[in-house]
């Protein structure tokens, strides 16, 4: 089983990301009506630059299909992780409900970045002088 967790991990990362970024682009699912005031305001100033959204949603359905498929893994990750980290923030600061899944998503990330053998090895050469 411990053998299998970069492979699960993976793939839940990469569903996640591929299907929420596939909703997002077509705008499958309309957002609740009851987000927090401040969150709205938030996604409305997305919206409103005309392209980040798009450019958003583009990224994440395409490093979830990386993910998916085990091509570029390490690359993927790299691109995800300030997306990761944002998507914590705003749900540390504007919606609490959703921090949960939003810290499990982080979890999975630097599990995948920083611990398992296949990809850590790259992405740690990052850090390297």
């Amino acid at each position: 089983m411990k053998a299998k967790f970069p492979l699960i991990a993976r793939v839940l990362l990469g569903l996640v990301f591929l299907f929420g970024g596939i909703t997002g682009l077509l705008n499958l699912v309309p957002p609740p009506d009851d987000l927090p005031e401040r969150l709205q305001t938030f996604n409305k100033g997305l919206m409103a630059s005309g392209y980040f959204f798009t450019l958003l949603k583009a990224t994440e359905t395409i490093c979830g299909a990386l993910l998916l498929s085990g091509f570029f893994v390490p690359l993927a990750l790299v691109v995800l992780a300030p997306i990761v980290v944002n998507i914590i923030f705003v749900h540390a600061f504007l919606a609490p409900s959703g921090l949960p899944l939003a810290l499990i998503i982080g979890f999975l990330l630097a599990y995948l970045a920083f611990f398992a053998k296949p990809y850590s090895p790259v992405v740690k050469t990052l850090f390297r002088r």
